[in-house]
């Protein structure tokens, strides 16, 4: 047997065995290398530009932990774990380089109130975000050429473009993005950050041809802007807002009828953005900006269960805005988190036939 087989088989034993995990351990409690996995999550510590409150960086670290308590058999897609599952090594240069960069980025949120911002700190934020973009499409890549699922755990949702990035090159036929959030993140440079987590579908939009359609769920914050860049993309843009969501259920629509509308805007090849706050904020309390509203953890959850149904390939995923209380007093955002990435991880493997 090779070793990278046989390193597959020692950690699949222990998950079923029921083995505690140890402090350190990886996700699940599993330790199984990156490159024998095939589900590799590449982690973001990441919130420079995040506008309301920061936290969102220690998002990959306190998932893997809440991870460590979690029930392995789903109820959807089953033993998700024997497909092979590994977060690569916490690169701890970016979370250096994010501590470093968050205080210039505060300076220039500070300054903006005042007038203009420092020229060299707007420049040192753009730089630093450009470089994590190049870290994930980097690792990215790679995990895509060994035949990997690949899926980013930010960290703020600037944090995948590097991913989408990638697939674009690796699917350049086209896929669709599902996009679950409470907002648009259509902005075009917020704040002067060409990177900024409220950017990031203005930036896969603009730089990414092979995205075919956005199809956008939850949304409920949002400004002129977006919504007129929105329009602007006519077939390639879908919005299924919050309060059209719950106007349809209010008057009688089921939720699987709209979960039905909503997938059949998606072509047969999805990348699935799941950003935490596009739920209830009582799943996500702690996140980086939470907006009363939103989808229940089971709509989510039903939603992701109909598209796995639906025949449709998923070919990546990110989950992002996942933050630790930052009192300290619970876990709840992560122990939400770890389970909707272990859906995400269920419902890629199973349309990729690796479980």
């Amino acid at each position: 047997m090779s070793k990278s087989l046989d390193s597959y088989r020692v950690a699949m034993e222990k998950l079923e065995r029921g083995t505690p995990p140890v402090e350190g351990s990886g996700f699940l409690g599993a330790d199984l290398e990156p490159s024998e996995a095939k589900l590799v999550l590449i982690p973001s510590p990441w919130d420079v530009t995040t506008s309301y409150r920061p936290g969102t960086s220690r998002g990959p670290e306190v998932i893997i932990a809440a991870s460590h308590q979690l029930d392995l058999d789903d109820a959807s897609f089953g033993k998700v774990y024997r497909a092979g599952i590994a977060f690569l090594p916490h690169p701890d240069a970016i979370e250096k380089m994010n501590a470093l960069l968050r205080i210039r980025a505060e300076k220039v949120m500070a300054d903006l109130a005042e007038g203009e911002p420092d020229s060299d700190d707007l420049a040192a934020v753009n730089e630093g975000s450009a470089a994590l973009n190049q870290y994930v499409r980097d690792a990215a890549r790679v995990a895509l050429d060994q035949g990997a699922i690949v899926a980013v755990v930010g960290g703020d949702h600037s944090s995948p473009l590097g991913l989408i990035q990638a697939l674009g090159e690796k699917h350049p036929d086209g896929f669709g993005v599902l996009h679950f959030d409470a907002h648009h993140d259509l902005r075009n440079a917020y704040e002067g950050f060409q990177f900024s987590h409220a950017s990031i579908f203005h930036n896969v939009m603009e730089s990414v041809p092979a995205v075919s359609r956005l199809v956008q769920v939850g949304i409920r914050d949002f400004c002129e802007e977006e919504r007129e860049y929105m329009t602007a993309l006519g077939w390639r843009g879908s919005v299924f807002y919050q309060r059209d969501l719950f106007k349809r259920k209010a008057r009688g629509d089921s939720w699987g009828s709209v979960c039905d509308d909503i997938i059949s805007q998606l072509p047969p090849k999805v990348y699935v953005s799941f950003d935490i706050d596009g739920l209830d904020p009582a799943c996500c309390p702690s996140t980086g900006t939470p907006v009363p509203g939103g989808l229940s953890f089971d709509e989510a959850v039903y939603l992701i269960d109909c598209l796995a149904e639906s025949g449709r390939q998923i070919i990546g995923f990110d989950l992002c805005e996942v933050s630790p209380d930052p009192r300290g007093d619970n876990e709840w955002d992560a122990n939400v988190g770890c389970r909707i990435l272990y859906k995400l991880c269920g419902l890629a493997a199973m349309t990729q036939k690796m479980i």
